[in-house]
């Protein structure tokens, strides 16, 4: 009988080395899954779930914003702070802190959440609201969003400045700021 016990205590031996390897090669292989998976994240569904949280967001020539994430879409997001609220288009973040670590995929958001740009601006278009008019190369200026087209916004301009009309390309813009207080001039 001992060469049995033998034959058994060997057979589990390599029942045991075929459970570690295979282990092994499991967990291998749900580390480059979720590697490859996450690849498929965007900065948008990290911020979709940060909705509600406080965030600061860096911008260029404006620097860092903080405020609490109120509304997110694929192209825009809104950050309302103390007495102001910041429309930020995404392609212009140029970085993100206190995001969350999880994510909302895109197929769970509601149909609101999906809507464009050109709708947050049509927004501020509806309202009539003056707002400062943040632009990529570092000029910002007062302005009412009067209409907005295709790829860019009318913006009829206030303040100090001569008032006219200024076309804004959506790769301009950095961000549109309304205050509840009087907008300051600006140039």
């Amino acid at each position: 009988m001992p060469w049995e016990h033998e034959l058994f205590a060997l057979l589990d031996d390599l029942e045991g080395q075929a459970a570690a390897a295979w282990e092994s090669d499991r967990e291998a292989e749900l580390a480059d899954r979720a590697r490859s998976e996450y690849g498929a994240v965007t900065l948008a569904s990290r911020l979709m779930a940060s909705r509600g949280q406080v965030v600061a967001l860096d911008l260029p020539h404006l620097g860092r914003i903080e405020g609490r994430l109120d509304r997110m879409a694929s192209e825009w997001c809104l950050l309302s702070g103390t007495g102001q609220d910041w429309l930020v288009p995404l392609g212009a973040v140029v970085g993100v802190r206190g995001a969350s670590e999880r994510s909302v995929p895109e197929v769970a958001w509601s149909p609101v959440d999906r809507l464009g740009l050109r709708a947050a601006l049509r927004r501020l278009a509806e309202a009539g609201e003056r707002c400062l008019v943040h632009l990529a190369d570092g000029t910002r200026h007062e302005a009412y969003v009067d209409r907005v087209g295709a790829d860019f916004a009318e913006c009829r301009t206030a303040g100090d400045a001569p008032a006219g009309v200024l076309l804004v390309p959506f790769s301009a813009l950095v961000a549109v700021q309304s205050r509840e207080d009087q907008v300051a001039s600006t140039s």
